[in-house]
């Protein structure tokens, strides 16, 4: 490690256990040009050394994507049906997106105009009641983020109800942003897949 002798070089954490996936999360980069080891070393202050070379070490979201620890997320401004929505991330190698924690609920922030209104992976369309994401696992009840009323299931719009899940408009302070809605009708997406 003689190109990383440095004031800091006992702070080096080797990344090879975390398969390096969080390179792509330091925000402020250093990228040492004398560095030719495999493995990828992040320093606690944010100099980083990382093998740019081999794909699966450091991954990265392509182009138009943005990346969330090792997911990758793309806002599209299509405006299409639940189904149409997500046949075209899966085109991309992706699906509607799966929130699992506040931080994925947050994706919010990153959209532009407050009234965006987006389609996510969740869905109640094989039993009514019984909200399933689009890898089939259950939505976890201690984990929701439903809008005060919702899920309302209003047959006003289409007879069958609203079986899918739209982000919808910010309401208050808190992250309470799901709305159920007519598969039918046609918002914005977001598609997600692993970096």
């Amino acid at each position: 490690l003689n190109a990383l002798k440095k004031p800091w070089n006992k702070h080096i954490i080797h990344l090879d256990i975390f398969n390096c996936k969080y390179c792509s999360q330091i925000q402020t980069l250093s990228v040492l040009p004398d560095c030719k080891y495999e493995q990828c070393f992040v320093a606690l202050d944010s100099s980083l050394c990382c093998n740019l070379f081999k794909v699966d070490t450091c991954h990265k979201c392509q182009e138009g994507w943005e990346q969330n620890g090792p997911q990758c997320y793309y806002f599209s401004t299509d405006e299409l049906t639940w189904e149409q929505a997500r046949e075209k991330c899966r085109r991309d190698g992706a699906d509607l997106v799966k929130i699992e924690s506040e931080d994925e609920q947050k994706l919010r922030d990153k959209m532009t105009k407050t009234e965006d209104r987006f389609w996510i992976g969740l869905t109640d369309s094989v039993t009514e009641g019984t909200w399933l994401w689009t890898d089939g696992t259950p939505l976890n009840e201690s984990l929701t983020f439903w809008r005060k009323g919702e899920p309302d299931n209003r047959t006003e719009e289409n007879a069958d109800g609203e079986d899918c899940v739209r982000m919808g408009t910010k309401s208050g302070s808190g992250l309470k942003w799901w709305f159920d809605r007519s598969c039918k009708a046609s918002q914005k997406s977001i598609c997600e897949k692993s970096a």
